[in-house]
């Protein structure tokens, strides 16, 4: 496995430059930042990451404006008290995309929000509370507490919140693979730890967050 800087290195070479790699990179949101996103903008994006997984993305997108009028602005509260008519109910509504598992597991999900806000005191808290270097296990709880929260749609909802993230894209997981990390797209919890370790060592040697690292992988590869 090489170091941080060798990643850098030939992630700047694909990428024509330091100076252009580095724009490139995005950081995390700080914890103090997360703590303050309003609760149904979790189980918004939760939503739609739920729905984007194995579905055309721009497709959701473009619905998303009733989706949030169908799901009263997604108030975590108002969504977790639908009942099975309502969901039922909306399969007849063209304006979403009429998925009823998926229109299910927007209920569920709501409800494993406000476990995690009476816990907690909010959603903000649950998710900031996870250290970096401990990543995989907020991925392992939403995978075992939430819905249809496994995978890369836990991945990809995390990032787009801010959180302190890696996506095990093709790309991350093929550079992961060339480092010899791990020898296929980590499932197993001994992979996903294997594989957060090595995430901590190059941010501790970079000085710099997951999400950095993340895409220094996935652009020395693509």
């Amino acid at each position: 496995m090489r170091d941080f800087d060798a990643l850098f290195d030939l992630a700047a070479a694909r990428k024509g430059g330091v100076t252009a790699l580095r724009r490139l990179l995005t950081k995390p949101k700080p914890a103090s930042s997360l703590i303050n996103i309003p609760d149904d903008r979790w189980l918004s994006e939760m939503t739609k990451c739920v729905f984007q997984a194995g579905f055309i993305w721009r497709v959701v997108e473009n619905k998303w404006d009733d989706f949030e009028h169908v799901f009263y602005g997604f108030d975590v509260h108002r969504v977790a008290h639908l009942s099975d008519e309502k969901i039922e109910g909306l399969l007849a509504n063209r304006r979403i995309i009429r998925h009823y598992a998926k229109l299910l597991s927007t209920r569920n999900n709501a409800t494993f929000l406000l476990e995690i806000i009476d816990e907690f005191g909010s959603a903000g808290r649950y998710f900031s509370g996870f250290p970096s270097d401990q990543y995989i296990n907020l991925l392992l709880d939403l995978k075992k507490r939430a819905y249809r929260m496994g995978g890369t749609s836990a991945q990809y909802f995390l990032r787009r919140m801010g959180k302190d993230s890696f996506l095990l894209t093709r790309d991350v997981v093929a550079a992961l693979v060339r480092e010899e990390v791990i020898d296929k797209t980590p499932t197993s919890k001994r992979d996903l730890r294997t594989t957060q370790s090595a995430f901590n060592s190059w941010c501790d040697q970079g000085q710099c967050s997951l999400t950095e690292v993340s895409r220094i992988l996935a652009l020395g590869i693509g």
